[in-house]
């Protein structure tokens, strides 16, 4: 006696696949996956970029040069960064301190020694959370090292379904369901690649003028202090849409501070001018490419952020894409009595 066969359709296999792709999103959200879920969008979107030059191995093993060396560029900045902080402590609490007394504000410290005191009393009220710390890095670290390698794997063999040559039915329901399923996280990646790719350039660009700034500041006899932290910041931050500039621009107008108010409002003057061009500089890179209202965007980002962190504020103009990217691409069903 023949077995019947259950008969799944096309439409129902496509849905499922959208279920999947939100479900993937809620269950990076939910369990704290975002940042492996980051690099292996942003290992992808380099492996992508490397491979249109090199072949495969050689894309991954120029890969793997780049990785390593930016986490020697990382601990490298994390040290300058250590080092810098008491230096800074030491220019820059003096100043807080003047401005503080001259607009009648109360602050926790008035020199140099009462701050560390201060700082003190706020790392044994934190004491107990090191441990707990140091495991999320660790556990951080180990999920990044999986990301990367899962990025090669994916490099390497994008398909789901290896071997939708040997079922006896050639249409069947895993094999569409996988079809789909790469459909969907092929054009999120896209998605991330659009907004990611507009994102760095922007970054990459703001970076150069805020060296040249740094460069042109030192050959005029007022040097920046910090300038390859400021360098790092800068083009860190400048992945953030929007909120990131505001972070670099901050943390450049304080530095400058620190040396004098004179260099303070020529920092603060660079970065308006710069901001200026960066509004033509963003209508033309991303403005042609997303289409979305800023607005849409901020709320997108504050959703993010309370969701995941900063990853969540990375991805939440790449999701919001998204959603605009496959709807696009679905037909609505016309009003009754509408032509079709």
């Amino acid at each position: 006696m023949s077995e019947s066969l259950t008969v799944v359709s096309h439409s129902s296999l496509e849905r499922a696949s959208y279920i999947t792709i939100i479900a993937v999103l809620f269950l990076v959200s939910y369990v704290g996956l975002a940042t492996p879920f980051i690099t292996i969008l942003f290992s992808c979107l380099a492996l992508h970029f490397i491979g249109k030059v090199f072949k495969k191995p050689v894309t991954v093993i120029v890969f793997s040069v780049l990785v390593l060396l930016l986490f020697y560029l990382f601990a490298h900045f994390l040290g300058q960064a250590v080092g810098a902080l008491p230096q800074a402590a030491s220019k820059s609490v003096p100043i807080v301190v003047e401005w503080a007394n001259a607009y009648g504000f109360d602050l926790p410290f008035t020199n140099q020694e009462t701050l560390k005191a201060f700082v003190l009393d706020g790392i044994r009220d934190q004491l107990r959370e090191v441990a707990k710390f140091a495991e999320i890095f660790t556990k951080e670290s180990v999920y990044v090292i999986i990301a990367i390698v899962a990025a090669c794997g994916i490099f390497f063999t994008p398909k789901l379904d290896l071997g939708s040559d040997s079922y006896a039915i050639k249409e069947n329901a895993y094999s569409v369901y996988a079809q789909q399923l790469c459909l969907r996280f092929s054009r999120f990646f896209e998605s991330f690649r659009t907004v990611m790719g507009a994102q760095i350039v922007i970054s990459a660009v703001n970076t150069l003028f805020t060296g040249l700034f740094v460069v042109c500041l030192s050959i005029l006899g007022t040097p920046l202090p910090y300038s390859f932290l400021i360098v790092v910041i800068t083009f860190l931050c400048g992945i953030l849409p929007i909120v990131g500039n505001l972070i670099s621009n901050t943390i450049i107008f304080s530095i400058g501070l620190t040396q004098s108010a004179k260099l303070a409002i020529v920092s603060l003057l660079y970065l308006i001018i710069l901001h200026k061009f960066e509004y033509f500089l963003n209508s033309k890179i991303i403005g042609g490419r997303i289409k979305n209202p800023m607005w849409i965007t901020l709320l997108g980002l504050l959703v993010g952020e309370r969701l995941m962190g900063i990853p969540g504020m990375i991805l939440a103009p790449v999701v919001l894409n998204y959603i605009k990217l496959e709807g696009t691409r679905i037909a609505a069903t016309p009003k009754t009595g509408e032509a079709v």
